[in-house]
């Protein structure tokens, strides 16, 4: 399948670093969101993710310009039915996401196919939604998207073998990332093992045993983890992190997935991390620990 044209479904962070990704490849994004707000502070938010890598030197201004062409801004669905696979990267709802690709299958052909970036919602119930459920494939890209090179890719009961090929060939062919192969599993390989490390730093920081900046430092220095499991749940968002906690102690019935007092404290208050400046640490506009 020649991919050339990709549909995002969503504009937060998982959707600008998914689009920046894919534009940094070559190929044409339309990016959407439910407001012109929303789609403007998304397109915002990757330009100045480029900008860094340009004060860095990472990229020249050329590189930079070339990428935001690519960048389209997108506001009703039906546009989408030009595209060659449309991923859809909005918040870990089940009902919203079976409603955008109820949606999805009224505009895109049933050639297109349509990926969720899902890291703990069943494939099979939200391909339920549409007439063709063999197209319907989980795509769950890692943050930070660029960084990572790994990509789950989740079969639903459903998902046709030539759904799944086509997208590991996408994944591994087009974005250069590892492609892994996971059968459909409440939160997967990694959202299963990472909540899980996640939800006991949480323990340990309830009990007193260390501080934030103390139990980050032991598992970022001493196992060369990029972030350490505090700032890694600011950067999920600690709501995002309670919502798959809770989805896989209802679905496992383990002790193991009940969440932390401490992250549930934290998600009423209203501090969900980078999305928000405070979570556990606190962070300025660019999402940067301040």
């Amino acid at each position: 399948m020649n991919f050339k044209k990709i549909g995002v479904i969503g504009g937060g962070t998982m959707g600008q670093g998914i689009s920046e990704m894919l534009a940094a490849k070559g190929l044409d994004v339309l990016l959407v969101e439910e407001t012109p707000e929303k789609l403007d502070h998304a397109y915002n938010m990757i330009e100045t993710s480029l900008d860094k890598q340009l004060e860095k030197w990472a990229i020249t201004k050329s590189e930079k310009k070339l990428i935001m062409s690519k960048i389209h801004k997108v506001i009703h669905f039906a546009e989408l039915g030009t595209c060659d696979m449309v991923i859809e990267t909005i918040s870990e709802n089940l009902q919203a996401k079976q409603e955008v690709f109820h949606q999805l299958d009224q505009v895109c052909p049933s050639n297109i196919l349509l990926a969720s970036n899902t890291s703990t919602l069943s494939l099979t119930e939200i391909a339920g939604s549409t007439k063709y459920p063999e197209r319907v494939i989980g795509m769950h890209f890692i943050y930070p998207v660029a960084k990572i090179n790994l990509v789950e890719i989740i079969r639903g009961l459903k998902t046709s073998d030539e759904t799944f090929e086509a997208t590991k060939a996408f994944v591994e062919e087009i974005v250069d990332k590892r492609g892994v192969m996971v059968h459909e599993s409440p939160g997967f390989v990694t959202s299963r093992i990472m909540c899980v490390m996640i939800n006991e730093a949480l323990h340990v920081l309830g009990e007193g045993v260390a501080t934030e900046e103390d139990i980050d430092d032991s598992m970022r220095i001493g196992y060369q983890f990029q972030y350490g499991p505090l700032e890694m749940a600011d950067r999920f968002g600690l709501d995002s992190v309670l919502a798959a906690l809770e989805r896989m102690f209802r679905e496992f019935g383990e002790l193991k997935y009940r969440p932390s007092y401490v992250l549930k404290k934290m998600v009423r208050a209203g501090h969900l991390g980078v999305k928000t400046g405070e979570g556990f640490f606190k962070y300025n506009k660019d999402g940067e620990r301040v």
